[in-house]
């Protein structure tokens, strides 16, 4: 049986041209969550990131922290394909966040080039953009649509 969610993410996905199987809005990778216990978020924010901002709230089987970039720095982490396979099969459902969607959708994009079949990037991210007085969190994103995380 086709899941709606993730067929309406792939027709993001082929409308948008994107190099991976799709998006899904904060409130759709929930619900797939909630409904598919083997898909996984995969936060490619910083442990720096994660640590004071927050964090998902959700089972550990479902979440896996993969750094895009390293703290301080911010340079690429070399290690990033080799750890997401450390905690994700190739045929899993693996959902991409980071702070607004940005470095998300480059992961979504390179762990789809390296075979992994269903990559779909969390539209909006964690903090979602600034709004007009620079704050996040505001402004779409994970936490604006009042889904469950942990704070700082």
């Amino acid at each position: 049986m086709t899941n709606p969610i993730l067929s309406t993410a792939r027709q993001r996905g082929q409308e948008h041209q994107l190099p991976y199987a799709g998006a899904v809005t904060p409130q759709e990778a929930y619900a797939l969550l909630q409904q598919n216990p083997s898909a996984k978020l995969v936060d490619v924010r910083t442990n720096a990131e994660r640590d004071w901002v927050g964090r998902v709230a959700l089972a550990d089987s479902q979440h896996a922290a993969v750094q895009w970039n390293l703290y301080p720095g911010g340079t690429p982490n070399p290690d990033f394909m080799r750890q997401l396979e450390q905690v994700a099969g190739k045929d899993d459902v693996l959902l991409f966040l980071c702070r607004s969607g940005v470095r998300s959708r480059h992961a979504a994009k390179l762990a789809t080039e390296h075979g992994y079949a269903n990559c779909f990037d969390i539209l909006e991210g964690f903090e979602g953009d600034k709004d007009g007085e620079g704050h996040r969190k505001t402004v779409g994103g994970w936490c604006k649509a009042g889904l469950p995380w942990l704070g700082a």
